[in-house]
């Protein structure tokens, strides 16, 4: 997959980028209402505080929707199909990502698909990526 699409990151995304590079998933997260929030910004999308750091998440989280494409779109040739997903993580936030290390199928990604985090490398730059859990159908 590395004639796929690669990030250009902003100031505002820096951590996130360099947290995957070490194989961690960093959100932000608001300190007056504790909740996580993604796309990375300044301040908070549920009470506008600007009280904002970054906090280590779990990983986990639950297919909410996908689209499986037949047809590789500009930037990103290579290996077709492949499932785009939006995922819930258990900590709330959804993340739009690829579904790894299943066949890129219908009958093997779902709603509700329990997926934890896995990282890819595109190039100079480490992706947040989602595989099933284990026991759900990943591929050992």
């Amino acid at each position: 997959m590395s004639g796929r699409f690669v990030p250009v990151p902003t100031p505002e995304t820096r951590t996130y980028w360099d947290k995957a590079a070490e194989g961690e998933l960093w959100l932000p997260r608001c300190g007056p209402c504790a909740e996580f929030f993604f796309y990375p910004r300044a301040f908070c999308p549920a009470c506008g505080s600007d009280d904002v750091s970054w906090a280590r998440v779990s990983g986990r989280g639950t297919v909410e929707s996908f689209v499986i494409n037949h047809r590789a779109a500009p930037g990103y040739e290579g290996d077709v199909p492949y499932a785009i997903a939006f995922v819930k993580l258990a900590e709330g936030p959804r993340l739009t990502a690829n579904i790894l290390d299943v066949p890129q199928t219908p009958e093997h990604i779902k709603v509700g698909l329990p997926v934890e985090v896995t990282f890819e490398q595109r190039g100079d730059f480490t992706l947040p990526q989602f595989r099933p859990t284990a026991g759900e159908g990943a591929h050992q």
